[in-house]
């Protein structure tokens, strides 16, 4: 059954590589970027992982195909370039 939700328009800057693998795994699965972060971040709520073996091999090669080389322990030291 579905739920209703009610959805915001948000402005959120992410790491342009990051963006590029979101957008091929969104486009891969036939669906929005939003739908795509709504899912990943519902699964991460309760520690699980979105990703079956296959899309965590379509990540994998999105990863390779645009360069992003960041993992996790990344996350919180990031910086800007020219900052």
């Amino acid at each position: 059954m579905s739920q209703l939700v009610e959805r915001v328009q948000t402005g959120v800057r992410l790491e342009k590589r990051l963006v590029k693998v979101l957008k091929g795994l969104a486009e891969y699965h036939d669906m929005t970027m939003g739908d795509l972060l709504e899912g990943i971040v519902l699964h991460a709520f309760e520690g699980k992982c979105a990703f079956q073996e296959e899309s965590l091999g379509v990540v994998a090669d999105l990863k390779r195909l645009y360069k992003l080389d960041l993992t996790a322990s990344d996350s919180h030291r990031l910086k800007e370039v020219g900052q």
